[in-house]
């Protein structure tokens, strides 16, 4: 989704640790010369202003919320292209800013969970799917039926689907899923004419299985595999900002509602 999300956050560190550099070095070395009322070079002063600004952007997106943009329909209807959700970085754990190693475990993704994750055949891309199936799980998806453990998962029929970034050539179905365990419910799309990968896999340990919620429009880990525990960004929360492109048009309605 985000493919400029690795580049920003590099930068983000390098542009945080030159200006404080810069602000330290003037704070022991060059402020005590100054006189009372002289001030700083510009390019000094630029740097003194700008270091606590991004040193907090770079902690709040590091450790607390980061937002992102939905630039695909794989998750139609649950999420729309244009809609900018909030990411709890720290419901999976702590990581360090560029590295991503873990120093803090706080959780782990829950059945049912809307993820942000680096892609795995190339961590320079976010995705955001929801998780299907957890380590050691047997996932089946045959006929457009998910099977999970064996058992059938729930789908009630809601009937045609003609909501925002439904298919302009195709009858797009909607269900109401109901995933086992937890009991969580909700939405999925199947289209008429086109079908899924069938795939029968166990989840390795520390390993994830994900799909879109737009069934068939949706490549996920029936096509490239598991999502490992060390790419995981955060859990998706909320929409914060939804904006139709098409027609410059911002959908209010959709601001403030919590995933599920």
């Amino acid at each position: 989704m985000n493919n400029v999300h690795m580049d920003f956050e590099a930068w983000l560190a390098i542009a945080t640790i030159a200006t404080g550099i810069i602000w330290l070095i003037d704070r022991i070395a060059l402020a005590p010369k100054r006189g009372k009322h002289d001030e700083p070079n510009g390019f000094i002063e630029f740097a003194r202003s700008f270091f606590p600004v991004l040193l907090a952007v770079l902690l709040l997106r590091a450790f607390v919320f980061e937002p992102f943009r939905i630039p695909s329909k794989s998750m139609v209807p649950t999420l729309l292209v244009g809609d900018f959700v909030l990411v709890n970085k720290f419901s999976y754990g702590l990581r360090a800013p560029v590295f991503h190693n873990k120093f803090l475990d706080l959780g782990e993704p829950e059945r049912g969970d809307v993820v942000v994750f680096r892609y795995p055949p190339d961590p320079t891309k976010d995705y955001i799917k929801r998780v299907i199936g957890m380590p050691g799980d047997q996932i089946t998806y045959a006929d457009e039926h998910l099977f999970i453990n064996g058992e059938p998962v729930d789908l009630e029929q809601l009937g045609v689907y003609d909501g925002p970034d439904a298919d302009a050539l195709s009858t797009m179905h909607q269900f109401m899923e109901t995933l086992p365990e937890e009991g969580m419910q909700h939405p999925i799309l199947q289209v008429d004419g086109r079908r899924g990968p069938d795939v029968s896999m166990t989840v390795p340990q520390n390993r994830y299985f994900v799909m879109g919620d737009n069934r068939d429009n949706s490549a996920d880990s029936r096509v490239w595999g598991f999502v490992p525990e060390e790419n995981l960004v955060g859990k998706a929360f909320m929409i914060w900002m939804s904006v139709d492109f098409s027609e410059f048009d911002v959908r209010f309605s959709r601001i403030g509602h919590i995933l599920h």
